[in-house]
């Protein structure tokens, strides 16, 4: 298939409908974002290095990522098992589960990233 421009942008229509959907829907995204927009302007005023931006910017993309993954993941389930089921719920979670350890992971490497400068 040929590269074409007009599908290349279409596309990013989408991902950016459904990261305005995300936004409206989700509120730990938002709070995730909030987080990242304290973590930057921390950053920008305590003057991180190169390799510092590079680690926490990889962190924030990682974690906001996850969220929407996350958010895919349930919404999926949501359309495949309208009724309860137990393993749906299990998919649920884990996926749950993926953002609270990727958002651990990041909280570590702001910790080790920061604490340099206290």
């Amino acid at each position: 298939m040929r590269y074409s421009l007009r599908r290349q942008l279409r596309s990013f229509g989408y991902a950016l409908r459904g990261l305005r959907a995300a936004l409206r829907t989700e509120q730990n995204l938002r709070t995730h974002l909030v987080a990242a927009v304290v973590v930057i302007v921390a950053g920008a005023v305590l003057g991180l290095s190169r390799i510092e931006w590079i680690a926490v910017s990889l962190c924030i993309g990682m974690v906001i990522a996850a969220e929407l993954m996350n958010t895919a993941i349930e919404r999926l389930v949501d359309l495949v098992s309208p009724e309860h089921h137990p393993l749906a719920g299990l998919v649920k979670d884990l996926a749950a589960a993926t953002v609270l350890v990727t958002a651990i992971a990041a909280a570590v490497v702001g910790l080790l990233v920061f604490s340099r400068f206290v």
